[in-house]
């Protein structure tokens, strides 16, 4: 996939960012190299490959997964602009 000045100069304006007309061959090239690292990204074979958390061995901290400060929900509905039947009432978003 490559990237022309036209396509740099629409991902800057969906971004919201202002750039110049000189500048926007510059910014195509960055959007291809960037695009070029994801291609060689792809090709590494990850088989068997565990996800890591970091680059040395270790384990993350846990906690008790317990409910230590519940049974407020009045208290907390009571901040609620809309609130029906024990639950946060939100307008639909979605037709």
């Amino acid at each position: 996939m490559s990237i022309d000045t036209q396509t740099a100069a629409k991902v800057a304006k969906l971004a919201r960012i202002r750039v110049e007309d000189e500048d926007l061959p510059a910014l195509a090239q960055e959007f291809n190299d960037i695009l070029g690292f994801i291609e060689q990204l792809n090709e590494v074979d990850v088989e068997g490959v565990e996800p890591m958390t970091s680059v040395t061995p270790m384990r993350l901290p846990r906690r008790q997964d317990v409910v230590n400060d519940g049974d407020q929900q009045q208290k907390v509905l009571a901040n609620a602009p809309d609130a029906r039947e024990g639950f946060f009432a939100v307008p639909k978003v979605v037709e």
